[in-house]
């Protein structure tokens, strides 16, 4: 008679129950049923770097700089609070489970054995954390002021590790001086492309990525390097195919501001950064949406102070195949994404930009009703 051996200390129900993950999400737009939204508690000022100040926009980065380390003002937290909480509300409302960070004091300094910090904030869990099916990646990021952020999510991932999903944890980067160019400067439009970031070890931010079942569509960015890519490929395997998104724009900090699938065989552009002609030929098949033109932004306030370019109007967040949450401010994004045949809901959250993004990069969707498919040929 063969017998299984039972793990010491765990009771047999626990040893031989199968677990079914709460961690599930394939895609970009599969039914969603769990979401992680970020906090503003205690936001700071991120400290100053090389690699921070040539990410944000000028007016932002002069801010930054005389700034770095003290807590954002109440006149930025307040109405980007006051639009948080009105975003959260629409998604329970949508019959979404809606979980959150701890509240961390981000202003607290902390250390490696080769420099020292002050934190960010944990607005955008899109940025940290990358969700393949069942497994949850913590990324190696590129900004030292956002080297502990995930330990404001660690509660969420004991729960869901404890629950059966997969965590798991990217190597830890040093950012010693050997991971950035000393010299650089932003390349000019006719100028080739350059990074700031060197090749001496893999750091990406997950919101580089996004997906499309067994297929993953990245850029290579200022807080993204080729071996950062090179690492995420070879960790996911055969299973999974990586394609490089070429991107025209010259200070480049994550994908959702240039490219998203949306839906099977839809995906949304920047005009501005992308050159059609120059997409993956996987995508050949695939209706190709461009973003019309963003309105402008009369706030002065959020004009200056907005860590993210004019095409936030693209950080858009699907609930579905058809529904999509978007910026109640960009009318013609609104219009464009009925035109194509989707659900617009508009919702506000304009004055999220100044800590990082909009939809979008707020957000980190955990579990999304669908199964892992291919999508192209």
């Amino acid at each position: 008679m063969t017998t299984v051996e039972q793990r010491p200390g765990v009771p047999e129900s626990e040893d031989t129950a199968p677990l079914l993950s709460p961690v599930s999400s394939h895609n970009e737009w599969d039914p969603l049923e769990e979401i992680i939204v970020g906090r503003l508690d205690d936001a700071t000022i991120p400290s100053s770097h090389p690699v921070v100040s040539c990410n944000i926009p000028p007016w932002a980065a002069r801010f930054q700089g005389l700034a770095a380390g003290h807590k954002y003002p109440r006149r930025l937290i307040e109405p980007a609070q006051e639009e948080l909480d009105g975003f959260v509300s629409l998604l329970k409302s949508l019959g979404i489970t809606v979980t959150r960070p701890d509240a961390v004091d981000h202003r607290q300094r902390f250390a490696t054995p080769d420099w020292s910090s002050r934190g960010f904030c944990n607005t955008c869990p899109r940025d940290s954390m990358l969700v393949i099916g069942d497994e949850i990646i913590e990324t190696p990021m590129a900004w030292p002021c956002r080297y502990f952020e995930t330990h404001s999510y660690r509660r969420l991932l004991k729960d869901y590790f404890r629950r059966g999903a997969r965590w798991t944890a990217a190597p830890k980067p040093q950012l010693t001086d050997e991971l950035f160019e000393q010299e650089f400067r932003t390349p000019k439009k006719d100028e080739p492309m350059r990074y700031i970031l060197t090749e001496f070890e893999p750091v990406f931010d997950a919101a580089d990525f996004v997906r499309a079942g067994r297929d993953l569509f990245v850029t290579r960015s200022n807080v993204t390097n080729a071996m950062g890519i090179e690492w995420l490929r070879r960790h996911l395997g055969p299973g999974y195919r990586i394609h490089e998104i070429e991107s025209r724009c010259r200070t480049p900090m994550h994908i959702d501001t240039t490219f998203l699938v949306l839906a099977p065989g839809k995906a949304l552009v920047n005009p501005e950064y992308i050159d059609v002609d120059r997409l993956p030929s996987v995508l050949d098949s695939w209706d190709i949406l461009v973003a019309p033109e963003p309105e402008p932004v009369k706030d002065l306030v959020l004009r200056t102070t907005s860590m993210c370019g004019k095409w936030l109007s693209m950080n858009i967040l699907m609930v579905d195949e058809k529904r999509v949450i978007a910026e109640r401010h960009h009318t013609g994004m609104l219009r464009a994404l009925e035109g194509w045949g989707f659900e617009p809901i508009p919702c506000d959250l304009m004055h999220y930009a100044p800590f990082g993004g909009s939809f979008h990069c707020a957000t980190l969707d955990v579990r999304r009703r669908g199964t892992l498919e291919s999508y192209f040929g």
